[in-house]
């Protein structure tokens, strides 16, 4: 198993993004709506994020309820990486 960086996770969820034609904005406290990141975007970024790491994240809705933000994402992954 490995470890990513937030700026690892970041930039593969700049990828996902690219995919559409979209980009990530800079600021991680952009919210995900104002430039359509949606639920399905969340499921490729985190089963990018398991093929890198080599294990499955374990997560549940009532969290990602509260993810709003880009830094959101990244936090809620990277405690997901860290208990993986």
């Amino acid at each position: 198993m490995s470890q990513l960086s937030r700026e690892q996770v970041r930039e593969m969820m700049a990828d996902v993004m690219a995919k559409q034609g979209k980009t990530l904005p800079d600021d991680d406290a952009t919210a995900l709506d104002t430039f359509g990141f949606r639920s399905l975007d969340f499921s490729e970024l985190a089963l990018k994020v398991e093929d890198e790491i080599d294990e499955e994240l374990n997560f549940d809705a009532p969290g990602l309820r509260s993810i709003e933000t880009i830094g959101d994402v990244l936090d809620f992954i990277g405690q997901l990486v860290e208990q993986a």
